[in-house]
């Protein structure tokens, strides 16, 4: 092999060549590109391939993507979100980190960790990757519901203590390369850092918008200014102790103010991927097999806390703070694994000595273990609150005043519709039913939507299609229609529809009306039908006869039955 890579660009092709087979590998098992990058890592290092020699250029490539990842973790630094979650972003966060953190550290003594390794692994296994995370949640289609927000709540509250961890960290850095007594340097150095600080500061309140948009004009230059700026400020906090990582983050925090911070994060994300898979295999091409079989053990138990223990802690808070044990369940799964930042900050510590090998590989290990798990866990959530919710009643108290308020005990508790979902389409049909004098109750799992809903007049609850307690609670017995506008949904561990899920637990339920179900393409319409169905509603469909309809001036009321076009069917179909 080392015959073969005689160059670093042959070497780094070889790598991405690796990496492409392994990610491929691991989206066919669910697995996100974290876990294939550091396995090509180690499948790339001394121990199996041996591949890696062009160590500085891979360092070079490494140390850009970290200066990249903290850039978009700064530039995604939404205080205001924080701000409007309040107390339940903040104690559940900040709760999360302080139990794990102790937790862990006592664990880590237990196992004999030297007290300082100890700390490092602790603080390490507060992070939870907000990358996995979010994809997962929107994937699911559950980043607007409650627990879904209540996650990103905590993830930004983590990356604050990230900011908080990283700045500790480089400050303690600066002792050892000082020696530790060289007081009057350590003071320089913050004072070089608090002037950075104030230059982020002036850019912001001067420069970032006004600049920002002279350059939006050409995108690309955007894009290219951001990984200058990023580059450059992680230059400069190198080069005055601070570290790359401080240096990036604080490059993101001077364009986190600008209406294109939106747009630079999402041209940056493929940026950020493709660098990260250099820091994984630099990571991954230091730890030696033999060692990482030996941390098996410790990895087992720290691994079963993050998965079980990080959990019930979330679970244990929200339940505390007056939320429903399911809610607490879903957004307690969110953190059930290490991140990203988790190998950057033990590799810093492990950079400045003060951790061996031995840490980096434990550290890895448990990133690679509960990742991989998690990723599981979050997809099949619903499916595992089934089996498992019946056992966790002591974590919900007998009022749930976090949850949003039920109007059906307003004496308004007969409906006509129940309408699932409650977007554009569901709340427009809402409307128009109540206007013709029916009872409707509109069911949806993003709190904003359920409020919206009630502002504009309509009976609405907060709750999940797939809840069978909650289906249970809502006035099916008098209704004559079941609605739902919800789009395909997949769930539980054979992927069901949750329309599918919804039918089912309705009819289980005794309901013996209609149900009337939203579909977006032909297969999807047979196939809802053939789960039983009365009627399939296709908005796109619809909406087109009806604006034909007016356009040719046919008399309201009076269809013309043509071929619908479907999606997937470019083709056409017979279907009217």
């Amino acid at each position: 092999m080392e015959l073969i890579l005689h160059s670093a660009f042959a070497e780094v092709a070889t790598l991405l060549m690796l990496a492409a087979i392994v990610g491929f590998a691991g989206l066919l098992l669910r697995q996100p590109l974290i876990v294939s990058f550091v396995a090509v890592g180690i499948m790339a290092g001394p121990s199996m391939l041996d591949v890696v020699h062009a160590e500085a250029q891979i360092e070079l490539l490494s140390a850009l993507g970290i200066a990249v990842l903290l850039f978009l973790v700064g530039i995604k630094l939404d205080i205001k979100l924080v701000r409007s979650l309040g107390a339940v972003a903040l104690v559940t966060g900040l709760g999360q980190v302080v139990f794990t953190a102790g937790f862990g550290f006592l664990l880590g003594l237990v196992m004999g960790l030297e007290p300082v390794t100890a700390i490092y692994v602790a603080v390490a296994l507060t992070f939870s990757s907000t990358i996995i995370i979010v994809k997962l949640l929107s994937d699911k289609r559950e980043i607007d519901s409650l627990h879904g927000q209540i996650a990103l709540g905590f993830l930004i509250v983590q990356d604050l203590v990230v900011v908080l961890a990283m700045i500790v960290l480089s400050t303690l850095g600066i002792g050892g390369a000082t020696g530790g007594g060289a007081a009057g340097e350590i003071m320089a150095v913050l004072g070089a850092g608090v002037a950075l600080v104030a230059l982020v500061l002036l850019f912001v309140r001067y420069i970032a918008n006004p600049l920002s948009a002279r350059l939006a004009h050409a995108p690309e230059l955007l894009v290219i200014f951001a990984i200058a700026l990023a580059t450059v400020f992680a230059t400069v906090a190198d080069l005055i102790g601070l570290g790359k990582e401080l240096g990036g983050l604080l490059a993101g925090v001077a364009l986190a103010s600008t209406p294109y911070r939106e747009t630079i994060s999402a041209r940056l994300a493929p940026l950020r991927d493709f660098l990260l898979l250099f820091f994984f295999i630099a990571l991954g091409s230091t730890l030696d097999l033999g060692l990482l079989g030996a941390q098996l053990p410790e990895a087992m138990v720290f691994s079963a806390f993050v998965l079980i223990g990080n959990p019930l802690i979330v679970l244990a808070i929200m339940g505390w703070m007056g939320y429903r044990r399911r809610t607490g369940f879903l957004a307690g799964l969110t953190v059930a694994q290490i991140s990203e930042f988790s190998l950057i900050f033990i590799s810093m510590g492990f950079a400045l000595g003060h951790v061996g090998e031995e840490a980096l590989g434990l550290v890895t290990l448990v990133g690679l273990v509960t990742i991989a798990l998690s990723v599981y866990m979050i997809t099949y959530s619903h499916w595992l609150y089934d089996r498992l919710g019946r056992f966790l009643w002591v974590f919900e108290r007998r009022d749930t005043p976090r949850e949003p308020a039920s109007h059906l005990q307003d004496g308004q508790g007969g409906a006509d519709f129940v309408v699932f979902g409650m977007g554009r389409f569901g709340t427009a049909m809402a409307l128009r039913l109540q206007r013709r004098g029916a009872a409707v109750v509109g069911v949806d799992f993003n709190p904003m939507a359920v409020r919206r809903a009630r502002r504009l007049g309509l009976v609405a609850e907060y709750g999940d299609v797939t809840d069978p307690e909650f289906i249970a609670a809502l006035p099916l017995d008098n209704a004559r229609w079941v609605v739902s506008t919800i789009p395909r949904h997949p769930t539980g561990l054979s992927h069901e529809d949750s329309r599918h899920t919804l039918m089912q637990i309705v009819r289980t339920q005794g309901f013996s009306g209609r149900i009337a179900v939203a579909s977006h393409s032909t297969r999807e319409t047979r196939e809802l039908r053939r789960r039983g169905a009365d009627q399939v509603l296709e908005p796109f469909q619809d909406a087109a006869d009806q604006a034909v309809e007016r356009l040719c001036g046919a008399p309201r009321g009076q269809r013309t039955a043509i071929p619908r076009i479907s999606p997937e069917d470019p083709a056409g179909s017979d279907h009217y």
